[in-house]
């Protein structure tokens, strides 16, 4: 018996783990264990759940269809799972285990548990590359370290991918006759671990779901995607950001639909469908990152003499920003959005990424936590990765000097303020050359209804370039 652990790769195609077990003429098991306690340690958002579950359920039923029956085991965190996974195995017969790597510290270490456990009843383990175009380890510099800054690793992947190039694994077929499946929703036990599991309609499941996303954006948004996609009032975005999380859709796959939909892989900014390219390859240079650089998982910034930069704590003001009350319109709608849909357009992750750490002066690790508190689409690598970019402690060619004034990106890329009005409700009858700075016009109008700046930008610009240059001296 072969017994493929499905992890963040909730899928059929391009599963290179489930590709590998169905490779050959032994039965095959899947196994998806449910960990409520680890996944409130790491701030797993309640919404992120009940979407990947959902999958789960999805695919149960999709395995059951060809003849593999699919497991769930609940442990209360990873280290209850070696001795759970070496009892299934004995209990099925298992002679050989097959997962996706994963990439986060802790996950990393529960692996290498569950390989030790099951190598005492002769169980062989194969960990394959699931989450990346290209492996980790695989874009070196020529000192075989792991590239800093995003641009030379950005030449370094697509010259890598060209003397590689990638396979996408089919969908396994049918092993045998059909098989049961219990939805979810009727396991007392997963229920009670969390709670009510409806799906926000907003976020359908199903690999179908992913495609057809995939594919609309191919066909209509694309090729203006370096033009539209900072516009939070556009849809300029292909949203897969939760299925590419979950593990719905492959990156692989994403690389070979843009490729076929252009007739051609872009190579520069000058080509069209670059500009989405190049978001897939931060994505995987930030996966990379944290393989290669394991502190990342474990809260530590990754230019190590900022550990010592004096941020502030302050629960008051961290509560405003989280509530959208900091009298910053841009900043505002945009945390108001993510509290009711467990998403957020990429341009104001920046924004308020920003405004929390360069204005507030409040920790970047505050930001990511409750990011993944919140977000649908939250993952580890991509998420610190774009809270340390944007707090200054992270990989990137331009540091602390960057700090984004947040009613100019309002005016810039919300420039009639349609985004605001939708999500603050206390602006959403006020004229466009108001929105961005509303508070003159709402003294006017003898309102007291939406706050007033929590804070001086200019003044805390400076305070923040002073924290960063303290560190020179």
């Amino acid at each position: 018996m072969r017994l493929v652990w499905l992890r963040n790769d909730l899928r059929l195609a391009d599963n290179p783990a489930l590709r590998h077990a169905c490779a050959g003429d032994e039965p095959v098991a899947a196994l998806f264990i449910i960990s409520p306690t680890q996944w409130r340690q790491h701030k797993m958002a309640p919404i992120r759940q009940r979407f990947m579950l959902a999958q789960v359920d999805e695919l149960g039923r999709e395995l059951a269809a060809l003849g593999i029956p699919l497991h769930l085991l609940r442990v209360e965190t990873f280290a209850e799972a070696p001795a759970a996974l070496a009892d299934l195995c004995r209990e099925l017969g298992v002679t050989q285990l097959y997962a996706n790597q994963a990439i986060e510290i802790d996950e990393q270490r529960r692996d290498h548990a569950v390989s030790a456990a099951l190598a005492e009843q002769a169980v062989s383990c194969h960990w394959l590359n699931g989450c990346c175009v290209l492996p980790p380890g695989r874009v070196l510099t020529g000192s075989g370290e792991m590239f800093k800054v995003f641009t030379p690793f950005s030449r370094a992947w697509l010259k890598a991918l060209d003397e590689e190039g990638f396979v996408i694994h089919r969908a396994p077929t049918p092993r045998g006759e059909p098989l049961p499946w219990q939805p979810l929703a009727e396991r007392a036990w997963v229920d009670e671990a969390l709670g009510e599991l409806t799906v926000d309609p907003r976020w359908p499941v199903g690999e179908a779901e992913a495609l057809r996303r995939l594919n609309i954006f191919l066909e209509q948004a694309v090729l203006d995607y370096g033009e539209t996609r900072d516009f939070p009032a556009i849809a300029g975005t292909s949203v897969l950001s939760p299925y590419l999380a979950a593990g719905i859709i492959s990156p692989r796959q994403c690389v070979a639909a843009l490729q076929q939909r252009l007739g051609y892989r872009p190579q520069s900014k000058a080509q069209p469908g670059f500009a989405w390219l190049n978001e897939l390859i931060w994505r995987e240079f930030y996966r990379h990152l944290l393989v290669l650089i394991p502190t990342l998982s474990m809260n530590r910034p990754f230019k190590p003499e900022t550990a010592a930069l004096p941020w502030s704590w302050d629960p008051d003001a961290f509560a405003a920003w989280c509530e959208g009350r900091t009298g910053y319109p841009i900043v505002d709608a945009a945390m108001r959005c993510l509290n009711a849909t467990g998403w957020m357009h990429n341009r104001l992750r920046m924004i308020v990424a920003s405004f929390l750490t360069k204005d507030l002066h409040i920790h970047w690790r505050l930001g990511e936590d409750y990011f993944m508190s919140r977000l649908i689409d939250g993952d580890l690598a991509a998420n610190n990765g774009g809270w340390q970019w944007a707090a200054g402690t992270g990989a990137d060619a331009a540091p602390y000097f960057r700090v984004f004034n947040p009613t100019t990106q309002g005016q810039r890329f919300d420039p009639q303020g349609e985004f605001i009005r939708t999500w603050v409700t206390e602006l959403a009858d006020i004229p466009a050359a108001y929105v961005h700075q509303p508070h003159d016009w709402l003294r006017l109008k003898g309102r007291r209804d939406y706050p007033a700046p929590m804070v001086d930008h200019a003044v805390a610009r400076v305070r923040a370039i002073e924290m960063f240059r303290s560190l020179e001296k």
